[in-house]
């Protein structure tokens, strides 16, 4: 596979949303962007409305091919797991009014496929992040996270491809 393909990976959250941008040519991926959505005060659906229009921008702006997306897990309470699905559906439904393929990906299952162990901390994807895309800095942990997730994608994209299968949502294009 020699195409090029354009991965959006989203770090979803209520008042830090990490993003990343890669492109792939093949199964080697190289950086566009990357950066944290702050929404950080105001109501919440207030900040739900944040994350939708930063979304919404780094979609139009960036055009991707495919998103990828880190599912909801259980959190400390079902209150912080139900607000940490508010903020996935806002970011996901930035991206209905284009046309790309969106697939999501369990936490442990980037962790797996960038570092080697699902239960690898933080600062081990932020390392393995830099080390693979040879990046002069360091992005924040989300950042890094969803471009955790792009990487996840862009990996696994062949195997996708071959067998018909992954982890697309329903639906979506």
């Amino acid at each position: 596979m020699t195409d090029k393909r354009r991965i959006l990976g989203i770090d979803p959250g209520s008042r830090l949303t990490g993003f990343g941008v890669l492109d792939f040519r093949g199964d080697t991926p190289s950086y566009v962007t990357s950066g944290t959505i702050r929404s950080m005060e105001g109501a919440f659906a207030d900040r739900l409305r944040q994350i939708f229009e930063s979304v919404s921008d780094i979609m139009a702006e960036y055009r991707p091919d495919i998103v990828a997306i880190e599912s909801v897990f259980m959190h400390k309470n079902a209150g912080s797991a139900l607000k940490l699905g508010h903020a996935r559906s806002a970011a996901l439904c930035a991206t209905f009014q284009h046309n790309v393929e969106v697939f999501e990906y369990a936490p442990r299952e980037i962790k797996q496929a960038i570092v080697g162990t699902g239960a690898a901390t933080k600062e081990q994807v932020q390392h393995m992040v830099v080390s693979i895309l040879q990046l002069d800095g360091m992005p924040a942990p989300d950042a890094s996270d969803a471009l955790a997730a792009a990487m996840c994608h862009g990996n696994q994209r062949r195997l996708h491809h071959q067998l018909g299968t992954g982890n697309r949502i329903a639906g979506l294009r």
